[in-house]
């Protein structure tokens, strides 16, 4: 990754892969995967809108109308394209972490919530709602945790004027209800 990514970036992903360690050694899931995922996971955020869209092309990934509008969104679903192609990855545990890292997804497996909320909590994020109670929670209630997450990613979108992923209030809705 190191060589695909500038500094700052992976950086976030070394953080990534360290908080999803601590995550599945807290919860109890396989470290190995669990790091790959984390390695991975941003494996095709510095690519171009130009090439993440001949991604999808080349791969027949869809693209729905608000990846269209904003491409940088696509680099879930082609990280996980390349993580697949590139980098021989075949189980599709981590290949479902990095493909729903920035959205989630209702009914998410363990290694997806661990990867969502690594990417959230890591060391290296500073500026983000309720970040030290998140971090706090990650560690005692994943579902809480995601439903926080995502709360203050759609209050952060709504506010800022920020187009959201309609996958997001969707799982957004789905961890609420579980908690209602």
């Amino acid at each position: 990754m190191e060589k695909v990514q500038d500094a700052k970036r992976f950086e976030h992903t070394l953080g990534v892969e360290y908080t999803a360690a601590s995550l599945a050694m807290r919860y109890e899931y396989d470290l190995i995967d669990a790091q790959t995922a984390g390695l991975l996971h941003d494996c095709a955020k510095c690519l171009s809108d130009k090439t993440q869209l001949s991604i999808c092309k080349k791969h027949n990934l869809s693209v729905s109308a608000v990846e269209s509008r904003n491409p940088f969104l696509l680099h879930a679903k082609t990280g996980a394209c390349l993580a697949e192609k590139k980098y021989g990855i075949t189980d599709q545990n981590i290949l479902n972490a990095i493909r729903y890292h920035t959205t989630g997804r209702p009914g998410m497996g363990l290694l997806e919530k661990i990867i969502f909320l690594a990417d959230y909590i890591e060391p290296g994020r500073k500026h983000a709602p309720n970040l030290s109670e998140i971090r706090k929670l990650a560690f005692l209630d994943l579902d809480m945790a995601l439903e926080k997450v995502l709360e203050d990613t759609l209050g952060y979108l709504k506010s800022s004027g920020g187009e959201t992923d309609p996958m997001t209030e969707k799982t957004w809705r789905y961890y609420r209800k579980s908690y209602q």
